[in-house]
C-alpha cells in the first residue's frame, strides 16, 4: 500500500502551505537504505506505523519486509528530520524489462499490457511515518511522496501509480490529479483492500510542480537519489533536497 500516514487536506492558503513545507524541507535529508542498520530501521518503522493503523497482523519480528524489497528496480529511502528517522518509502521503477512492483502483484492484468506497449511507471509503496512525529510535522507525507515525484522525473515515466486505501483516495485526486483505473482488490500483506490510481506525468506533472513547488528537484538530486553506482563507486550516504535551488531551463 502507498500510504499509512494521515494525508489530509491543505488547510491553509496554497502558497502559504508551500512556503511552510519548503521551510521544513530545509531540515530534511534523504537516505538511500541499502543495507545494515538503515534497512532494519525502516522495516521496523513500517511495522510500527502499519500496526498503529491496524492494517497488519502482529509479528514477533516487529519488522515489515517482503521479496519486492530486493527487486532490482526497488529504491528504499529513509526521510530524516534534524537527523531523526521520520518516515520511509520505497519506489519501484516499473517497466517491461523489470516488471516488479506491488501494483503488478495485484493489478498485473491491468498494467501488463501497458508495459508491453512501452509504458513505464513509478510505484511508491510502504509509505510509513513515525506515529509520534506525524503529529509534529503535518507536511511529512508530502516530503516523503516527493521521492515518488522525483523518481517519475528521473526515469521519465508514463505515470505515477498509487495503490491506496479508500480513505486516502481524495488526497491523491486533489494533489496529483490521479484517476482510478481499477476496482479495489485484496493485497496479501495487509488487511485492507487497495485501489489503483494513476497520475499521467505528461498531463499532470507541470501543474503539480507549479502548485506545490516543494516537489521540484534538480537533475543532480535526482541522479543521487536514483542512479545506480558504477563499479567501484559509492552511493551518496545522504541527499539534501534541492527544491529551493531549482531554476527552470531557459
Amino acid at each position: 500500500m502507498a500510504a499509512t500516514a494521515q494525508v489530509g487536506a491543505v488547510d491553509e492558503e496554497p502558497q502559504g502551505f508551500a512556503r511552510n513545507v519548503l521551510t521544513l524541507l530545509e531540515r530534511v535529508e534523504y537516505r538511500r537504505c541499502n543495507s545494515g542498520e538503515d534497512l532494519e530501521a525502516i522495516y521496523k518503522l513500517r511495522y510500527r506505523a502499519y500496526r498503529t493503523h491496524g492494517i497488519v497482523s502482529e509479528s514477533p519480528m516487529q519488522a515489515m519486509k517482503d521479496d519486492l524489497d530486493d527487486a532490482p528496480n526497488c529504491h528504499r529511502f529513509g526521510v530524516f528530520i534534524d537527523g531523526q528517522l521520520a518516515s520511509t518509502i520505497r519506489v519501484h521503477h516499473l517497466h517491461a524489462a523489470e516488471p516488479y512492483a506491488p501494483a503488478m502483484t495485484v493489478f498485473g492484468d491491468v498494467l501488463g499490457p501497458r508495459l508491453a506497449r512501452g509504458d513505464s511507471f513509478i510505484d511508491p509503496s510502504r509509505l510509513a511515518a513515525d506515529p509520534a512525529l506525524i503529529r509534529l510535522y503535518r507536511p511529512l507525507p508530502y516530503l516523503t511522496l516527493r521521492l515518488a515525484v522525483t523518481g517519475a522525473a528521473y526515469f521519465n515515466t508514463t505515470s505515477c501509480l498509487s495503490m491506496v486505501r479508500d480513505e486516502h483516495t481524495a488526497f491523491y485526486q486533489r494533489i496529483f490529479n490521479s484517476v482510478r483505473i481499477a476496482e479495489p482488490r485484496d493485497y496479501a500483506s495487509v488487511t485492507v483492500q487497495g485501489i489503483l490510481f494513476e497520475s499521467r506525468c505528461d498531463k499532470n506533472m507541470e501543474n503539480t510542480l507549479r502548485r506545490f513547488p516543494f516537489f521540484r528537484s534538480t537533475a543532480a538530486e535526482r541522479r543521487m537519489l536514483f542512479a545506480r553506482p558504477g563499479p567501484g563507486e559509492l552511493a551518496p550516504l545522504t541527499i539534501l533536497p534541492t527544491a529551493k535551488y531549482y531554476r527552470p531551463a531557459a
